[in-house]
């Protein structure tokens, strides 16, 4: 999904316990009756592992007829995962993918030196209400491969290890968890789990990973206690394992991965840790430079204005 102008997200003032270092409260933005909630970049924490943007799309609904229409944009440094809880949308790119992703499955977009790609619903969906509810987020890719070959990876969600125990039931989105390993494609350390927690259920989340966070999509979590709501992201201490309760049933989403190979700079839909080389995208956008995505070339998202 193209960069759209939100306001920075929030952090909760009340004090944390020793295993929980900030809470990120997102920001709303509005586009055209669909609301996207951004936890990250966040001013006092840029990343969590290579997870640099975070927005929660929806949940929300389309009459007949209406539905999510992001133009062709360019991508560079980065990769995209696409990730739904309910609806559809259709991904085609400037590798001639077409493909439709659906509740469960992920969509992993790499954009290395350069890609474009758009995000439509199809037209079959539009014939009824229907309804969107998802995580984009962006894995800063490493130096070494920033300005490396595009790819694209599709994974149904029948091909995603899921685990269901004690009343613990989820999958392994990237990366590994509760000795399940998934076959998304990596270029760093990542770890990206959905779960869902039954009422007084304890989950223990070992220090997997070098840098943690929690997504609270529904329900409350008890840490040491102190509860916590929906709709925040809570980074977590490095190297301690962390046991959460859930009052009700939650659900949540795991994640993290390394500390990232340096600091990643974000300039409207590109990343990079050389601020040359987003210099160079955008006048490679402007002069249009980039490659086209098949099939749906007439429309594109031109650079924004000040340029």
């Amino acid at each position: 999904m193209s960069w759209m102008p939100c306001a920075d997200p929030d952090m909760d003032s009340h004090e944390c316990p020793s295993n929980v270092e900030m809470v990120i409260i997102p920001r709303t933005h509005d586009i055209g009756g669909f609301e996207v909630q951004r936890a990250l970049p966040f001013a006092k924490r840029r990343m969590v592992g290579p997870f640099i943007f975070w927005d929660q799309m929806g949940p929300g609904e389309f009459v007949t007829g209406n539905g999510i229409d992001v133009r062709p944009h360019p991508h560079i440094g980065l990769s995209t995962v696409t990730y739904l809880f309910k609806g559809t949308m259709d991904h085609k790119d400037s590798l001639g993918t077409n493909m439709r992703i659906t509740p469960g499955d992920v969509n992993l977009m790499t954009a290395g030196k350069g890609i474009v790609h758009s995000e439509r619903t199809g037209m079959d969906v539009r014939e009824q209400p229907h309804g969107l509810f998802g995580i984009q987020s962006w894995l800063a890719q490493p130096k070494s491969h920033e300005q490396g070959d595009c790819a694209f990876t599709h994974i149904g969600k029948n091909d995603l290890p899921s685990f269901n125990d004690n009343g613990i039931t989820g999958r392994v989105i990237m990366g590994e968890f509760q000795g399940l390993k998934s076959p998304a494609p990596m270029q760093w350390d990542t770890l990206y789990v959905d779960c869902i927690i039954d009422d007084g259920k304890t989950l223990e989340i070992p220090a997997l990973a070098e840098e943690r966070a929690l997504y609270l999509l529904d329900g409350q979590v008890e840490f040491a206690h102190v509860t916590y709501d929906s709709g925040r992201m809570l980074v977590l201490a490095p190297n301690e394992t962390v046991t959460l309760k859930a009052k009700g049933r939650v659900h949540l989403l795991i994640l993290g991965g390394a500390t990232m190979d340096g600091p990643r700079k974000i300039w409207w839909n590109f990343v990079a840790s050389d601020p040359e080389i987003l210099e160079q995208a955008k006048s490679d956008w402007k002069e249009r430079r980039f490659p086209v995505v098949p099939n749906d070339e007439e429309e594109f998202i031109p650079l924004p204005d000040g340029s």
